[in-house]
């Protein structure tokens, strides 16, 4: 236990005196050039890292970790009339993969903060202009598109847009829908994200919290952000977390034999 402590005072101090109180690592000390790249088996076989690697149309910026999670989530909505709303739409290539991936009868909308962005978008893709953490334009927007299925944020990666898009956005999915929150390695970098470890308020800790109310059934607190009949699973991966909606019974256990 001392040993512990002692390793995390030292990881504490090397966050601190690295970060300069503006973050404890360089994101773009990551990136990599496409050619350099060596894929590791997972990504070899990830449908949407193939789409990916064979896209030539308007600029896609992602973490290659991101495809076999894609791919265990959303390919129940492949070729279907799946809805999805993307937070950030930055060049607008994220928009194509997903018009390549859902197919043709997707309604894929996308929003952005940044005006160009609205130009950046191939019909029958759309884009709508405001911030994600404004409830009346998050709310118009879903009564034009309807009720999505799948709901991606990888919009400005401040801790508290996450949060806002999520208290707003959450009771318009669809009951069986997805909610992922990318890049949520910004949650530990401090200054423009408004991250720290274990700082309250992060993407991170949200899903911390959520993990209590998908056990609401068991402990007398009230839960943080979501009733637990209606919270199926939440998922962990490197910067990313998936929340699964489904309405669920009481848990109940019986003996047989």
């Amino acid at each position: 236990m001392i040993r512990n402590l002692w390793h995390r005072a030292i990881r504490k101090a090397k966050y601190a005196s690295s970060s300069g109180e503006e973050g404890a690592f360089s994101i773009d000390s990551f990136f990599i050039d496409v050619g350099d790249y060596k894929p590791t088996s997972g990504i070899k076989k990830s449908p949407t890292a193939k789409l990916f690697f064979d896209h030539s149309g308007r600029v896609i910026h992602k973490w290659l970790q991101y495809f076999p999670v894609y791919d265990r989530y959303l390919a129940p909505y492949k070729n279907g009339n799946a809805a999805m709303l993307e937070i950030g739409v930055s060049e607008g290539g994220s928009l194509e993969l997903w018009r390549k991936y859902l197919g043709a009868h997707a309604r894929i909308f996308g929003i952005d903060i940044n005006p160009e962005c609205a130009n950046r978008v191939t019909p029958p893709n759309e884009v709508r202009i405001g911030s994600q953490a404004d409830p009346i334009f998050l709310k118009s927007v879903i009564k034009e598109m309807g009720p999505p299925d799948i709901i991606l944020d990888d919009g400005s990666h401040i801790a508290q847009h996450q949060l806002a898009s999520f208290n707003i956005l959450w009771s318009e999915l669809k009951d069986g829908g997805v909610y992922i929150i990318e890049d949520t390695h910004t949650a530990y970098v401090p200054g423009e994200f408004e991250g720290g470890y274990r700082r309250a308020n992060t993407a991170i800790e949200l899903g911390k919290d959520l993990v209590d109310d998908l056990h609401g059934w068991y402990h007398p607190f009230e839960n943080n952000f979501v009733q637990a009949d209606h919270l199926n699973a939440v998922h962990f991966y490197d910067s990313m977390i998936v929340i699964e909606k489904q309405h669920s019974q009481r848990p109940t256990h019986t003996k047989i034999g």
